[in-house]
């Protein structure tokens, strides 16, 4: 039955916030459109823009030509690698083929005069020179490649202390490129704030405020997504005072408005019945004994036993009452009874 009551309502409430949402959702866009097309410091500071460029292209031009010195190096070195495996390589199988013939020559008189083994041991030593003087070979690449190397690690040294000492003027390009950025979503999200205050302050009430609270939305989307994420570090300092200030600004107005609705529903209680049931409204008042509370105190509907709540056992607000026709037991706050449809009593 109270759904069925409740139902209009719940259909415009809905309603209501979805053109609330739809309203946020167009001018969110708007206001994205407007900051992109803005492009205010848009480009970030480069570090290597506020270091001496001459000096800098000095040593970007000697660092070039060392490691186009070490390409070559490394080419260099890579031959005489390849050169000094094949040296080896020939040596190896020379020697071992030698030390299996010599093992078997059986010569006549004495084999150190016997001009093959001369010869085929003068090509083995000649081998063996080969291999060593490839070997030198490589040694001399491998060295001049580590110098073209520390010649490369010195110019980036150099590069980088020149990088380095810009660091101070880079710094505060960062700083400003942050505060401009700041400023300029403050100057478009600061109005926008200060007009949802007013709405929310003194519109709530006003048969346009799903528009007025479409704005709110968007409002509140514009400062924590355009220009939370922009505030300035310098440490944390600017985001703690910002969160400090707005911490003081909520709690201060969720405190007042909480003691305030404590001493409206002190002062509620005190009244009458009659004065309180003429200042209810009677929707509102059958959506929270929907929820088993009642509508004047908001405290939980309690009772013990079989004993039916026709009143509210913390503030004795009338719940229940019976149809001056047929005498059915209904809620109070029923403009008909359910059972004759008589119109409700006045209490």
């Amino acid at each position: 039955m109270n759904k069925t009551l409740r139902s209009p309502q719940s259909l415009y409430t809905v309603t209501m916030w979805l053109v609330s949402l739809v309203f946020a959702g167009f001018l969110v866009g708007l206001g994205g459109k407007v900051i992109d097309d803005l492009r205010i410091a848009q480009d970030p500071p480069v570090l290597n823009n506020f270091a001496d460029q001459a000096a800098l292209a000095t040593v970007r031009e000697r660092i070039g030509a060392t490691q186009a010195a070490l390409r070559t190096q490394d080419a260099e070195t890579s031959a005489a690698a390849a050169r000094l495996s094949q040296a080896r390589a020939a040596y190896e199988s020379a020697k071992s083929s030698f030390d299996a013939w010599i093992a078997t020559r059986r010569a006549t008189g004495d084999p150190a005069r016997d001009p093959e083994v001369l010869g085929r041991t003068d090509e083995v030593v000649q081998l063996r020179t080969a291999e060593q003087r490839e070997q030198q070979t490589l040694l001399d690449a491998q060295r001049r490649r580590a110098l073209a190397q520390q010649s490369v690690q010195d110019d980036q040294r150099e590069f980088d202390r020149l990088v380095k000492a810009g660091e101070p003027a880079y710094e505060r390009a960062v700083r400003v490129r942050e505060l401009t950025v700041f400023a300029v979503r403050l100057a478009f999200t600061l109005p926008l704030l200060l007009v949802a205050a007013w709405f929310v302050a003194r519109k709530r009430a006003s048969r346009y405020w799903p528009l007025m609270r479409g704005f709110v939305i968007a409002a509140a989307f514009a400062f924590f997504f355009e220009l939370v994420p922009y505030l300035p570090s310098y440490g944390g300092y600017v985001r703690y005072v910002v969160g400090i200030v707005l911490t003081l600004v909520v709690g201060n107005y969720a405190i007042r408005w909480m003691q305030g609705y404590l001493q409206r529903r002190q002062d509620e209680e005190r009244r009458s019945e009659v004065e309180r049931r003429a200042h209810m409204n009677n929707e509102e008042a059958l959506r929270k004994m929907k929820s088993d509370l009642c509508p004047g105190c908001e405290r939980p509907i309690m009772t013990t036993g079989d004993v039916k709540a026709n009143f509210c056992c913390h503030c004795g607000l009338k719940l229940f009452d019976h149809c001056a026709g047929c005498q059915a037991r209904k809620n109070a706050y029923f403009n008909h009874c359910m059972a004759c449809g008589l119109p409700a009593k006045a209490v």
